[in-house]
């Protein structure tokens, strides 16, 4: 009978995780370290990722820190090179910085454009390419970006980011079919409305948050805890045969035309 328990066992994994300061990042990297990974915790805010080290390292795991941003290519090459030389290898590699400047596309400035698109776009790409290249070489790991339920399903003032969500999860499909050959998975986790920093403003507006709430088929906001849990499975052999994939963790967000009507018998 197969072990499914050792199936999501990361013990002896080497984790990467770029934005591990806070939200979803930060989530990720205390899940992969919570299932026994070694965890270098990367993110422009640099206390912030020593932070989420440290909460690995008291909860009795493994794990280092460092500086990097996520949109400059020589930094990204240097943190994968780091990570590499720390752990000794990279078996898997998570990156979460995004940026929504939420506008129509009328008021949309060349400025605003070129910084969506070289935060989330551009920024996987270099991400990809660095870790890529080491996995390549090795043989074998997972990698993880991260989309959003906005690459499926969008509302007004959000047509540019979700065109940015809606490329990298392109861009998995196409880089999964290019790295498959070695060994190594390419997948990514589309969230939904999770509460985290960002979005902390809009709960003091509770029209909009409950509007938000109801409009998934569970009634609520998402933790980021939600979120780590489908990373650490696609970083998992219990995801071995998963790549090519964007996971949707949206509460049904995108399985409505809607908010539910509570109905549930047939007239």
């Amino acid at each position: 009978m197969t072990d499914y328990r050792r199936l999501f066992d990361l013990t002896g994994r080497k984790a990467l995780v770029l934005g591990a300061a806070s939200g979803i990042g930060k989530a990720s990297a205390e899940a992969l370290g919570a299932l026994g990974a070694e965890v270098h915790c990367a993110d422009l805010d640099e206390g912030g990722a020593a932070a989420t080290a440290e909460a690995i390292r008291s909860a009795g795991g493994t794990a280092g820190a460092s500086r990097a941003d996520a949109a400059r290519g020589e930094d990204v090459t240097a943190l994968a090179a780091r990570a590499k030389a720390a752990m000794g290898r990279i078996d898997v590699a998570v990156t979460t910085p995004g940026v929504n400047i939420r506008k129509t596309v009328l008021n949309y400035t060349e400025a605003d454009f070129d910084r969506i698109f070289e935060l989330n776009v551009k920024g996987t790409f270099l991400f990809f390419r660095a870790v890529g290249r080491i996995m390549a070489e090795q043989k074998g790991g997972s990698i993880i970006a991260t989309s959003s339920m906005r690459a499926f399903t969008i509302e007004p003032g959000l047509a540019v980011y979700g065109a940015t969500k809606s490329a990298i999860s392109l861009l998995v499909k196409g880089f999964a079919a290019e790295m498959g050959v070695h060994g190594v998975r390419v997948n990514a986790i589309a969230p939904s409305i999770i509460e985290t920093a960002l979005s902390a403003p809009i709960k003091t507006r509770p029209e909009i948050y409950d509007t938000y709430a109801r409009h998934t088929v569970i009634g609520r906001w998402g933790q980021p805890s939600e979120v780590g849990s489908a990373v650490a499975f696609l970083a998992s052999d219990a995801a071995s045969y998963v790549s090519g994939s964007t996971l949707l963790v949206d509460a049904g967000w995108t399985a409505i035309d809607g908010p539910p009507t509570g109905l549930t018998q047939l007239a």
